[in-house]
């Protein structure tokens, strides 16, 4: 009906008609947007070259390196007793936006302890990170291996302890799979968790990703389904980043907030100000952005695949989660660690993302690992 009168069916066929042409010219203008849009991002999420340390014009070589056999640095620093007197020794991983110098067992443990006990520690920075050369053929595989040859070119014995905090963390599920023969024991402190490992429960990781600011829920998207965007996405300016990245605060929970002026309280503006530029100093693509693809991308296992790498009992494996981290949703790590009965859980309560740079915490992570029966 049309007012008082029928539309006859030539009429209607008419409207049909001429309405089409108006659908498909907006369909043509959105397509034709789209794919200028995906053109133009393509042209500027090509990340530049990085700064490579050493290099000219580049960071300068301030610490210790090992060449890798395929020609790649890795750069480290050493603490605690003598290598050659030590009873254990300890490889330590930063996390997202940290570096060798964020390393928790030289900053807060004891003294003390660490001389009764005999440890030995080593912290590396992360390919791309700090001093050692990014890796293009990065993959969640690779860097277990470039741990094993650094203990092999450091002669740190056909054992030895790995330790990972945060994203960190995700690498000692790595050297768990590809490299448990090599494992005295293993520290998970506040890891990182894939929501798109295929095991978790899609009610509980739903939940936990609807909790991420939304910012965060963005850029991890784009890490897991557009990892070619994510230079892009992360240094462009008309929608937020992920946080860290950003420097918003707003992830971090009084405990944390606490912790972190702790840290960085007693420092001077040009010491924060190198404290917090060197994790990115050879360029953010090759430290955060290829962190983000790897750890939120498509893995080639799942953690609650694994085995326990210690069937006799002679090593155990530790995972520390603070019940306050915004960061880690402790809700997940609660399930990872029900699904994983070898694995000992440690979880604290009044305590953030910043764990391990919490008041008496690696002191307790060193006793539990070192001294305590399997």
């Amino acid at each position: 009906m049309w007012g008082n009168k029928m539309i006859s069916p030539t009429l209607a066929t008419s409207y049909t008609r001429e309405s089409k042409p108006d659908s498909w010219n907006l369909k043509k203008v959105l397509l034709i947007f789209c794919m200028g849009f995906s053109a133009w991002a393509y042209q500027t999420a090509l990340p530049p070259p990085p700064r490579m340390v050493g290099s000219p014009g580049g960071p300068s070589i301030t610490s210790p390196r090992i060449k890798l056999r395929d020609g790649r640095h890795l750069s480290y620093i050493e603490s605690g007793v003598s290598k050659d007197t030590a009873k254990y020794k300890l490889i330590f991983i930063h996390g997202f936006n940290l570096n060798k110098y964020h390393h928790p067992f030289s900053a807060t443990a004891s003294p003390a302890l660490v001389e009764e006990l005999g440890v030995y520690f080593v912290a590396i920075d992360r390919p791309g990170y700090g001093e050692s050369d990014p890796d293009p053929k990065r993959t969640v595989k690779s860097l277990a291996f470039d741990i094993e040859e650094l203990a092999d070119h450091l002669n740190l014995g056909p054992k030895f302890y790995v330790a990972g905090y945060s994203m960190g963390g995700q690498v000692v599920w790595s050297c768990l799979k590809y490299i448990p023969h090599r494992l005295a024991g293993a520290v998970l402190i506040a890891p990182g968790i894939n929501f798109w490992w295929p095991h978790l429960p899609l009610n509980l990781t739903n939940e936990a990703f609807s909790r991420q600011l939304p910012q965060d829920q963005w850029s991890l998207r784009v890490a897991h389904y557009l990892p070619w965007l994510s230079y892009w996405w992360n240094t462009q300016k008309w929608f937020p980043s992920f946080s860290i990245i950003d420097g918003n605060h707003a992830i971090l929970s009084p405990p944390d907030i606490e912790a972190s002026s702790k840290l960085f309280g007693g420092m001077n503006r040009d010491q924060l100000q190198v404290m917090l530029s060197q994790p990115r100093q050879q360029g953010e693509f090759e430290s955060l952005h290829r962190d983000l693809n790897i750890g939120f991308g498509k893995w080639d296992f799942d953690p609650m695949d694994l085995e326990n790498p210690f069937p006799n009992n002679n090593g155990s494996v530790h995972l520390w989660q603070g019940e306050k981290d915004l960061i880690v949703p402790v809700t997940l790590q609660r399930y990872i660690a029900h699904q994983l009965p070898w694995i000992k859980y440690h979880e604290l309560t009044n305590t953030g993302h910043f764990i391990a740079f919490a008041d008496g915490v690696i002191d307790s992570i060193l006793k539990e690992l070192l001294t305590k029966k399997n």
